[in-house]
């Protein structure tokens, strides 16, 4: 069966690189009008953006973490294409901590920036991406979240709380939405091949890392960005989901 998303508007956050390029790719390669967001590294987003297939595609800058950037945002996809079909809540930061010699301060400072990031801006956005979804009949939301949210990061609990916050977030704005045509989902990735995780698999043991899969092997980004146009395809029943995409290195009941 061939998706498409012909004619529809779709928002990839952190679209610049790793999952977020790859499924701003498949939705293009789906029929949608992407809109490609990024926050500092608008040489890239440049890149991705044209080597996009078909029209109607742009990029457009926000903080995540600045509810004003996001409502600029949101302004300017209203103004430049009128509607949005789907939002893609990829874009967060992962930020490790040392136990040993980290201060109160800096425990504060790091915790804020996560939460901001990967929680309150995405239920920012997804609050504003709702509010102009409905004037246009619904949409859905997909939301990048991660096997942390249930295993644990010991080195990084911010981002593990953050994550674990957003599948409860997911869940709850799929009941809330549900009855205006609004279908929230949420994809939970184990490791994932991207920039982001080469230095974290140098770290803890690369080799060591894959064998947590029986596949022996981590996730490409385009098995995220499978999953995603997938779940925003037209799935209804799914809606409060949190789909793994794992390789069965962390099993849940």
């Amino acid at each position: 069966m061939e998706i498409r998303f012909d004619n529809q508007t779709v928002l990839v956050t952190g679209a610049s690189r790793g999952i977020g390029e790859a499924i701003a790719h498949h939705f293009a390669d789906s029929g949608a009008k992407v809109i490609v967001h990024y926050n500092n590294n608008k040489a890239r987003a440049e890149n991705v953006l044209s080597n996009l297939s078909g029209e109607g595609h742009y990029i457009l800058q926000a903080n995540l973490s600045n509810p004003e950037s996001l409502q600029r945002l949101i302004q300017l996809v209203e103004k430049k294409s009128g509607s949005l079909d789907v939002l893609v809540n990829n874009a967060g930061v992962y930020e490790e901590i040392n136990w040993e010699t980290l201060d109160f301060e800096n425990w504060q400072k790091a915790w804020q920036r996560t939460i901001d990031t990967n929680l309150s801006g995405v239920a920012n956005l997804s609050f504003l991406a709702a509010k102009l979804m409905e004037k246009n009949g619904g949409g859905k939301i997909v939301n990048i979240s991660s096997r942390g949210a249930f295993r644990g990061e010991p080195t990084a609990p911010a981002y593990g709380a953050s994550k674990a916050g957003l599948n409860a977030l997911g869940q709850s704005m799929a009941k809330a939405l549900a009855p205006r045509n609004i279908f929230v989902y949420t994809i939970a990735p184990g490791w994932v091949d991207t920039d982001m995780a080469v230095e974290g698999m140098q770290n803890a043991g690369a080799q060591s890392i894959k064998d947590q899969s029986p596949l022996r092997r981590i996730a490409t980004p385009d098995e995220i960005a499978k999953a995603a146009v997938f779940l925003a395809s037209g799935v209804e029943y799914m809606t409060g989901c949190i789909l793994d995409v794992n390789g069965a290195s962390y099993l849940r009941t």
